[in-house]
């Protein structure tokens, strides 16, 4: 696998300007924290107000109101009077969002088991689908997306987004991981194939399989953290 990031990159890419018929302030927020995600701006990154108000077409409240959320998310330190920089991945944080999400998802699973919809099954393998289509053009940020929409879905038809909300919020770290690991050999297709067994157990109403498979799904990068450790170690902290 190829480092993500062998020469510097700009802050954002081309095009950041914001839709004006919106509040400014939570699309700087998810601009942002989505090219922190998908390492476009990886762990030391510089961020300037004033070159990210340029960028954006702003005043520096918006962008101050943004990096203030990313900070309590853990994923920009800021040094008063000094800098604002991406956070380095901490370990501890992203095990703590997987305890917080393992939890969840089990039961949310087995509700869906338990109560049986055929439109979600379509919806499910639809997502699927689109996600094979990400694999095979080798679009990560596509493919990540779509995780978190199949995801997403298992909480909606729960009733349960707000904790899917919880979730994200609490996720930044883990999901960081998720990305530096996504391009190792047969990680993708693992992560289709797991999503697949989870949507055939709750076709087949059959908690305990579903629950065995998100438990295995949900283990796949922690499991491997030494080697990306090993590969990113400038990435990374306890």
């Amino acid at each position: 696998m190829e480092h993500p990031h062998t020469a510097p990159r700009p802050v954002l890419r081309p095009g950041a300007r914001l839709d004006r018929a919106r509040q400014a302030a939570p699309q700087v927020f998810e601009r942002l924290r989505n090219a922190i995600i998908a390492l476009e701006l990886p762990p030391g990154s510089p961020l300037s107000r004033a070159e990210l108000a340029g960028q954006f077409g702003v005043s520096s409240t918006p962008v101050r109101d943004a990096l203030m959320r990313l900070e309590e998310e853990g994923l920009v330190d800021v040094f008063p009077q000094h800098a604002t920089v991406v956070s380095r991945v901490d370990v501890g944080r992203a095990q703590q969002a997987h305890f917080l999400r393992q939890a969840l998802e089990l039961e949310i699973v087995r509700l869906l088991a338990e109560h049986h919809d055929k439109a979600l099954i379509s919806r499910l393998d639809h997502m699927i689908a689109q996600q094979q289509q990400s694999a095979k053009a080798g679009d990560y940020e596509g493919f990540m997306v779509g995780d978190n929409e199949f995801h997403a879905q298992l909480y909606a038809a729960a009733d349960k987004q707000d904790l899917w909300g919880l979730v994200r919020s609490r996720s930044g770290h883990i999901e960081r991981l998720r990305r530096l690991h996504l391009p190792s050999p047969g990680k993708a297709q693992n992560i289709l194939r797991h999503h697949g067994l989870i949507t055939r157990a709750i076709e087949a109403a059959d908690a305990n399989a579903a629950q065995q498979h998100l438990r295995t799904h949900l283990s796949g990068t922690l499991s491997e953290l030494d080697k990306i450790r090993a590969r990113y170690p400038e990435y990374l902290t306890d």
